[in-house]
């Protein structure tokens, strides 16, 4: 069955609104990305930051003026065990 634009936006536009927090998550999303980034860059240029995220990773990322959410915590935790 083919659909064309105008059916897919009908379609699209029956369906209910995204929930806020899938919402809310979806716009944090790049900003946590480029976070990572930032601390995982930094971790590799500089083993003093590295050991203390390994040592203490909130604790090292508060000292540093980070306020990374639960999932880039994860996401860090997951990186620096392998």
């Amino acid at each position: 069955m083919a659909y064309d634009e105008e059916r897919l936006a009908r379609l699209l536009q029956a369906l209910p609104p995204a929930p806020e927090a899938w919402v809310r998550a979806a716009q944090e999303l790049p900003l946590s990305r480029r976070e990572l980034d930032v601390i995982v860059a930094r971790a590799e240029a500089d083993a003093r930051f590295r050991e203390a995220l390994i040592a203490d990773l909130e604790g090292a990322l508060a000292a540093e003026g980070f306020e990374p959410d639960e999932r880039t915590l994860e996401r860090l935790r997951h990186l620096l065990a392998s």
